[in-house]
């Protein structure tokens, strides 16, 4: 719905794999790629997980991810996975008792690793309690708490290893008639990540979900993150996605779409494209595009606006936004609406001005949306 056409030298043909459900959200397949995070409040603490929750699907979050260790985290699960307006994963690491109290509380989804729970009749528990209460698994593989004789079979975690780990894991499932899986296989190196993560894309057709675990802070998990699931995303590979940030679980979500958006893999809210600023500049760009990023958080339509400091690039990006306003002189500057000239806005009033523009199209284009979809 945005004015910057999509063209075919910009499309990503994603690796074909088999679709599952995550409570009433699709994974693999042909549905969109999945932004998710995880909470990091203490699970007994119904009323601010849910807090956390709910901001989190306010900014994007498809499907949210809560640490279930204990029977009282599970006890708690029921009333936030009825109260949730997302899906959760219960992340459950070593008791098979929790994932069955987890599945049995409403969570869309565990994460687990079957071989890890216990023995074949554990397992068996575990998979008959999905079964029975419509839940999804993850197998989540990581290169920090690998097998111990994998560990002695290849000296490291490698990507060899990780991905012999996971298919292990996808067999025990397998063996007891479940598919309604994914699988990661997450690592903190980059490189060793992308790597295991090539590898598996070509030894399953699972759905995969993509992390670049314990990436570190905002800005530094940021960056790593960009390379590692840009490039994978890049190549079509992943299903559903969630930045690791030692941050608030609000700015993983924000992280994760602005990386589908730049690879064309998800449209949502304003697209904001600004210069980096310089002598030229008509208005303070970095204020404004600072302003606007915090007032347009509302809009959820897809669209895209450019905000240049001066005439040297700015009508060449206007060309291909939905709004755009550059910067000229004597104080004001020339709004585009649709790629055209439109007319002329003063800086000291521009803020306002294209923030009622952008709420003006996204009505529009939400109208539209409705009607075409009552026809």
């Amino acid at each position: 719905m945005t004015h910057n056409p999509i063209r075919p030298w910009r499309n990503i043909e994603r690796r074909k794999s088999r679709k599952i459900m995550v409570g009433n959200v699709p994974v693999g397949g042909d549905a969109p790629i999945s932004v998710q995070t995880m909470t990091n409040t203490d699970g007994h603490d119904v009323a601010a997980t849910l807090d956390q929750v709910i901001r989190a699907a306010d900014a994007g979050a498809d499907i949210v991810r809560i640490s279930a260790p204990d029977q009282e985290t599970t006890r708690a699960l029921r009333e936030i996975c009825r109260e949730s307006p997302v899906p959760i994963v219960a992340d459950i690491h070593f008791h098979y008792k929790r994932a069955i109290e987890a599945a049995e509380a409403g969570a869309a989804c565990l994460r687990i690793n079957p071989g890890n729970i216990g023995d074949a009749s554990r397992v068996a528990e575990v998979v008959r309690a999905a079964k029975d209460h419509g839940c999804s698994i993850r197998i989540g593989v990581n290169a920090g708490s690998l097998e111990k004789h994998l560990l002695e079979k290849y000296g490291e975690p490698c990507p060899d290893a990780m991905v012999e780990s996971g298919l292990d894991h996808i067999k025990i499932l397998q063996d007891h008639d479940f598919h309604e899986f994914k699988i990661s296989v997450k690592a903190s190196d980059v490189f060793l990540a992308t790597a295991a993560y090539q590898q598996l894309a070509d030894a399953t057709d699972a759905p995969i979900h993509l992390g670049i675990t314990e990436a570190g802070g905002l800005r530094g998990g940021t960056v790593k993150s960009a390379i590692g699931l840009g490039n994978l995303l890049w190549s079509g590979i992943g299903d559903t996605i969630r930045v690791s940030l030692s941050a608030d679980p609000v700015e993983e979500v924000k992280v994760g779409f602005e990386l589908l958006k730049s690879l064309g893999l998800r449209t949502r809210g304003v697209q904001i494209i600004s210069c980096p600023s310089c002598a030229r500049q008509g208005f303070d760009v970095i204020k404004t595009v600072e302003a606007l990023e915090q007032r347009l958080e509302h809009i959820k339509t897809p669209m895209s606006l450019s905000i240049i400091g001066c005439v040297v690039n700015g009508p060449g990006e206007a060309l291909m936004t939905d709004i755009g306003f550059t910067g000229g002189g004597a104080g004001s500057g020339m709004v585009y609406l649709a790629g055209k000239q439109d007319h002329k806005m003063t800086n000291d009033q521009m803020i306002d001005h294209i923030v009622g523009l952008v709420e003006e199209r996204a009505e529009k284009i939400e109208a539209a949306n409705a009607a075409e979809a009552a026809e």
